[in-house]
């Protein structure tokens, strides 16, 4: 036992003596590194070995641990330095932003003698064929929760317009402004950001078309609307990540926005825009489809129109949203990082 506590003590001794080492290193050159690489360690782990402060069974355990620790802080370091760099562009240039989402929804419609307004147009007259099909023409649909189910079914659709905008319009945003990447020294990063902040302008505006259509059916505003910020607030930082992760690789591969075109239609259908997925009998599948942000969204925007529910009283559908939200802000991050040099060259 007395041989065992020396030699943990010595081992551990010889963790704090090179943790020194690295802080007074980074005090005094103000080197960005805070660990020696695997050659520096073979060599304090063979001085010490020298000196008699540990035995040779752990000269190799020292090194391997100390190599798996900078490559570890390595890769911590690129990730880092990766969104310390799309967090700068989106600051420095964040009056273009602005300026380039407004710019973007004029141009859409440019040419026409309403502008922009067919944004908001298309949407409406669409509700109104629901309105007219499901209420006096095919007179289907029972009220859900005391709502006509034109209602319900507008309140699935108010999200879905918007999101159905930036699946397609997010995977080919970096292609359809490459003049910002090939004709001037332009951040990549902030391209997805203002497409959807042009695309956000229209939802605000149907939003306000929404509220005044139940207002008209009798149903006035109440608080459980004050969570729709916060849906929108998954929405738009969902896509524009997806913008980011899907506009780069698009402009690699244009097979990539063939298959976005292709999936569309089979997200829109597998994610409860016209069903209620909590009515689904199966319960791996009804948590399978809350993995889609789409659903998530969409039904969220039903808990407050409609169910008068709060977005906390479905935690497994928050929790589902954030884990697919991570693995594609993964995804983005890796994109950016390998791909923005290449990409003016492809383009």
């Amino acid at each position: 036992r007395t041989e065992y506590f020396y030699e943990f003590f010595y081992f551990h001794s010889v963790y704090l003596l090179i943790a020194y080492l690295n802080l007074t290193n980074y005090i005094i050159l103000r080197k960005k590194r805070l660990f020696y690489n695997s050659r520096e360690c073979i060599i304090l782990a063979a001085a010490c070995l020298f000196c008699g402060i540990i035995d040779k069974n752990n000269v190799l355990l020292l090194s391997v641990k100390f190599h798996i620790i900078e490559r570890k802080h390595a890769k911590h370091s690129i990730r880092m330095e990766t969104i310390r760099t799309i967090f700068n562009e989106h600051k420095q240039y964040k009056a273009q932003i602005f300026m380039l989402a407004k710019s973007d929804l004029i141009k859409t419609y440019r040419g026409a003698a309403l502008g922009w307004a067919w944004a908001v147009i298309k949407p409406t007259i669409t509700l109104f064929v629901f309105w007219f099909a499901f209420s006096i023409g095919l007179r289907h649909g029972k009220p859900i929760a005391g709502y006509p189910f034109f209602l319900w079914l507008t309140a699935g659709f108010l999200p879905w317009f918007y999101m159905q905008e930036m699946i397609t319009g997010g995977a080919r945003c970096i292609r359809k402004y490459k003049h910002l990447v090939t004709k001037m020294k332009f951040p990549i990063s902030t391209i997805p950001t203002y497409v959807n902040l042009s695309h956000l302008y229209v939802h605000f505006a149907l939003l306000a078309i929404t509220i005044v259509l139940f207002m008209c059916f009798g149903h006035m505003p109440d608080i459980y609307l004050l969570q729709i910020p916060f849906y929108m607030l998954l929405m738009f930082m969902f896509f524009t990540v997806w913008s980011l992760l899907g506009g780069m690789l698009s402009a690699i591969s244009q097979d990539f926005q063939n298959l976005v075109n292709a999936l569309s239609t089979a997200i829109f259908w597998m994610s409860g825009i016209v069903y209620n997925v909590d009515t689904i009998d199966q319960r791996w599948l009804r948590v399978a489809l809350k993995f889609n942000p789409v659903t998530v969204i969409a039904s969220g925007y039903r808990r407050a129109f409609v169910y008068k529910k709060w977005f906390w009283q479905d935690k497994v559908s928050i929790a589902c949203f954030f884990v697919t939200f991570t693995m594609f802000a993964v995804g983005a991050l890796w994109a950016y990082k390998k791909l923005r040099k290449e990409i003016p060259d492809v383009l």
